[in-house]
């Protein structure tokens, strides 16, 4: 299933040197759920709708009179992140998985050719605690080319990953 999401490695500054941190600048999602237009028309009166139309959630509500409003719920690219987390070295686990062997009946460990998003470092909303650290912490780096992992969830809990190669 394709991901209407909108995340690549422009969205991220790197600021390599013997340390290396990333900066998260831009993150954007284009889901639909509903139309603004169409929860006006088939609301009741003191009745209230949240819609997403095209990465914006808004709130339609109509009062008794029938007065209709909107409320912009996501103000900023920010307000989409839920969680993000940065793998500093990406390619150094590789996904080693089981493999019978339909011969031998044997266990063999294959390599999927894919590699193991480790979380080296994180910043999350909770319900107190709104803000959202756009900056890592520095990690000391060998010098060298190296692929880093940045990866974003969503307020709807999907994820969504870049891998960047940068020289240290």
């Amino acid at each position: 299933m394709a991901r209407p999401t909108r995340f690549s490695p422009s969205c991220c500054r790197f600021r390599p040197s013997i340390t290396l941190a990333v900066e998260l600048t831009d993150f954007a999602v284009f889901y639909s759920q509903d139309s603004i237009r169409q929860a006006e028309e088939t609301l009741k009166n003191k009745g209230s709708k949240i819609v997403v139309e095209k990465g914006r959630i808004v709130k339609v509500s109509k009062d008794a009179k029938g007065v209709v409003r909107r409320e912009a719920l996501t103000r900023h690219w920010t307000d989409w992140i839920d969680y993000w987390a940065v793998d500093f070295n990406f390619e150094s686990k590789r996904e080693i998985i089981r493999v019978q062997d339909p011969d031998t009946g044997q266990w063999e460990e294959q390599w999927t050719g894919d590699y193991v998003f480790e979380n080296e470092w994180q910043s999350f909303r909770t319900k107190k605690d709104r803000n959202l650290e756009l900056v890592s912490v520095a990690r000391e780096c060998p010098p060298g080319r190296r692929k880093v992992a940045v990866k974003v969830v969503d307020i709807f809990g999907n994820d969504t990953m870049t891998i960047v190669e940068v020289t240290v």
